[in-house]
């Protein structure tokens, strides 16, 4: 096959129709990362940092791999007076939630609606659309217009909310949180209420300004753990998917973007749901989870779903061999892309246990498989 064009590439791989070679990722969206950004191989592919920005040595770390999409964009924070600074290793985030740091990233670590009732949650301080920095999203616009319109590539428009079920774990915590799922579903519902309200705000502000420029759009709600979902599928199905389903039905009213959903872990069974509620793009495929295995995705959901990912973070790219990783990413792009409905990138972000050198032998079976 003729080489295709970054963006033939993608609406081939999108319609599940063969390419010459799988779409390829790094960095375009919050899942699909590199500890110290893509710069970080700009060593190992002889790239000199002289005069050039961070930025630009990303962009040319990118155009050196040979990577089909850019993103732009991410989750958009409002001004609130629960964001604040509480100590030199501890704050707090728009929503109340508090982090600490561990020397290397913050974790969270205060829940304010542990223990919390649904009164609670009515008078609640909630984050407000109307105070995001209008600035911040006319800079966002640009730069999408700017991918759109003077770049080839595929534009990816990173979410501007957070998922409505993990903020439920983080602002509750996981164990009060799940518990409500069965015991206080009226708790829950309320929840997803105030927050599904809140995301349509943002994306009237967000995709309104950005919409007409993106190709797909991100979603990031993690509803599995390595052996299986956090919820049974009669749970998800009658607290999440609603919410869920009117929020991508809400975001489509702005743009025509193929919606991008992620969810970490063995979600096998929920797979369906998230079909019917409208996910085009399924990542990150966490091949070592229970029932996650590619072959089995692409047997039962292959007809309907694009898969994003799959490239073992867990083992395979942290260990190695480069050769080990060039040759199973080579089968799974068989086994997932063999006719179209695959984009290649590792299956979350690359940490900094993992090699180099392993990173690039990604990439370039990626782009030998054209071969």
């Amino acid at each position: 096959m003729s080489p295709l064009s970054y963006r033939e590439r993608f609406a081939r791989t999108l319609a599940r129709q063969p390419v010459d070679r799988p779409p390829m990722d790094l960095a375009s969206t919050d899942m699909t990362g590199i500890e110290g950004g893509p710069r970080a191989l700009a060593p190992r592919l002889g790239l000199a940092a002289t005069g050039l920005t961070s930025e630009a040595l990303d962009e040319a770390v990118l155009q050196a791999l040979d990577t089909d999409i850019r993103g732009v964009g991410g989750v958009l924070i409002p001004r609130s007076p629960l964001q604040r600074r509480l100590s030199d290793t501890r704050v707090a985030d728009a929503w109340g939630i508090e982090y600490e740091s561990n020397g290397h990233h913050y974790e969270m670590v205060g829940r304010p609606l542990l223990g919390a009732t649904v009164a609670d949650l009515d008078r609640y301080p909630w984050p407000r659309a109307a105070d995001i920095d209008p600035a911040q999203i006319e800079q966002m616009r640009e730069r999408a217009r700017f991918l759109f319109e003077e770049t080839p590539y595929v534009v990816c428009g990173r979410h501007p909310v957070f998922g409505i079920f993990e903020l439920g774990c983080w602002m509750c915590g996981f164990d009060d949180f799940l518990y409500r799922l069965a015991g206080e579903p009226e708790f829950v519902r309320r929840f997803f209420e105030i927050v599904l309200a809140y995301q349509k705000e943002v994306h009237e502000l967000y995709y309104g300004a950005l919409g007409r420029y993106l190709h797909f759009t991100t979603s990031g709600d993690d509803f599995g753990t390595q052996t299986g979902p956090f919820l049974s599928r009669a749970m998800f199905h009658d607290l999440v998917i609603p919410h869920f389903a009117e929020r991508i039905r809400h975001l489509r009213t702005y743009t025509t973007a193929h919606f991008f959903h992620h969810t970490c872990g063995a979600v096998f069974p929920l797979i369906p749901d998230l079909i019917a509620a409208g996910v085009d793009i399924l990542n990150p495929i966490q091949p070592r989870a229970t029932d996650m295995e590619p072959a089995k995705l692409k047997a039962a959901f292959g007809d309907r779903l694009t898969f994003y990912g799959g490239v073992d973070t867990q083992y395979l790219l942290p260990q190695g061999p480069p050769e080990r990783v060039a040759a199973e990413t080579r089968a799974l792009i068989r086994v997932l892309g063999g006719d179209g409905g695959y984009i290649l990138s590792a299956a979350h972000c690359i940490q900094e246990d993992v090699p180099l050198d392993n990173v690039l032998a990604m990439y370039r079976a990626g782009k030998e498989s054209a071969t």
